[in-house]
């Protein structure tokens, strides 16, 4: 199978590439010059960082690998803390780089430290789950977590490139798939309708790696993270569309302390800004059903516990999207089109809940 490059355009391009088997292109997307490579990757999937420090080496790189531990447990300071230590240990210098491999918490805090090690060096990303592919690893938005919320500590480091690897996804439980298939599906809500058509069409093909519309799904959804990201790097403006359906998935992350899947929180949050869209004036009602519906289909939860509202109400207040004590939802007026939400009402935010709770 051939590979495709998308690439991410703005002032430091570069190229995602996705295919089957693309592995020898990775040492390509470092470039030049690079001679010590630290792959970051979790402790629990050492099959998977193998084959990548293999074909690193086989490029003549010489390879450091740096276990982390899985998921957001990767995403603290203290991690990072180990992580620059050992780049120090390793004398990993400006001119050598870092290769993130897993899942979005992996690549989100291998960009991070590559970003702060001598004030920014190169990262590769090589995504291998649906949500990482797809969302995470592109667009070049790193962080940590801390005790108050997810991704507070951050900055926006662009990779040099972007290895999605598709056979990979064949290993990826399949919870962990499904839960990724709702960044694909936010992706037909909020820029390209072809997406829902694909998923209503074949539901269960898209559950799976090998599904008849999989690849394009993915192709789909990574081209519209490089428009917006390439237009609008540091969120100024485009790119918070990206964050439909975020507010109240952040919410209850932090409520379920991150043990439940990213996917699975903003599916549900993507009915909360669905139901938000319709009742003040700016969606018609079918929205609500249709994003109930297409979730659904696909395995995904649709509703939350009616007595988290207080709690989750209080970590919404603090998400990156709002601006001094003014708080900001990305909402739509319709498929595809995107709009923000301003200062909404206590009574109109309870109200969309109860749409989520029902």
């Amino acid at each position: 199978m051939t590979s495709t490059r998308i690439t991410v355009k703005g002032e430091h391009p570069y190229d995602v590439v996705v295919g089957a088997g693309v592995l020898a292109e990775l040492p390509g997307l470092l470039g030049e010059g690079v001679r010590t490579v630290a792959v970051v990757h979790p402790a629990t999937l050492p099959e998977i960082a193998r084959p990548v420090c293999g074909a690193l080496e086989a490029a003549g790189h010489s390879v450091v690998p740096l276990p982390v531990p899985d998921g957001e447990g990767a995403k603290s300071v203290e991690v990072a803390a180990e992580l620059w230590s050992a780049f120090g240990r390793h004398g990993v210098t400006r001119s050598d780089a870092v290769v993130g491999v897993g899942g979005g918490a992996t690549t989100d805090l291998a960009g991070f430290v590559a970003a702060t090690w001598l004030r920014g060096v190169k990262v590769v990303q090589v995504p291998t789950t649906l949500l990482a592919m797809v969302d995470a690893a592109v667009g070049g938005k790193t962080g940590i977590n801390t005790p108050e919320g997810k991704n507070l500590v951050g900055s926006f480091h662009p990779p040099a490139g972007v290895l999605c690897d598709l056979a990979t996804l064949v290993t990826v439980p399949r919870d962990d798939y499904v839960a990724g298939l709702a960044e694909i599906i936010k992706g037909g809500f909020i820029a390209d309708p072809e997406i829902l058509r694909l998923v209503e069409d074949d539901p269960e093909g898209a559950r799976e790696p090998d599904g008849r519309h999989t690849r394009e799904l993915i192709e789909r959804k990574i081209q519209i993270k490089a428009d917006v990201v390439g237009a609008d790097l540091r969120e100024s403006g485009l790119r918070e569309i990206l964050n439909y359906g975020h507010t109240l998935a952040h919410a209850v992350e932090r409520v379920e302390d991150y043990r439940m899947r990213h996917g699975e929180a903003v599916a549900i949050g993507m009915v909360y800004a669905a139901a938000l869209s319709h009742l003040s004036g700016h969606a018609p009602a079918e929205i609500v059903e249709r994003t109930r519906s297409i979730l659904a289909s696909v395995g995904l939860p649709t509703s939350y516990r009616h007595e988290a509202w207080p709690q989750l109400r209080d970590h919404m207040r603090v998400d990156k999207k709002n601006r001094g004590a003014r708080q900001r939802f990305v909402i739509l007026d319709d498929i595809a089109k995107v709009t923000r939400l301003e200062d909404p009402s206590e009574k109109l935010l309870e109200a969309a809940y109860r749409e989520v709770a029902r």
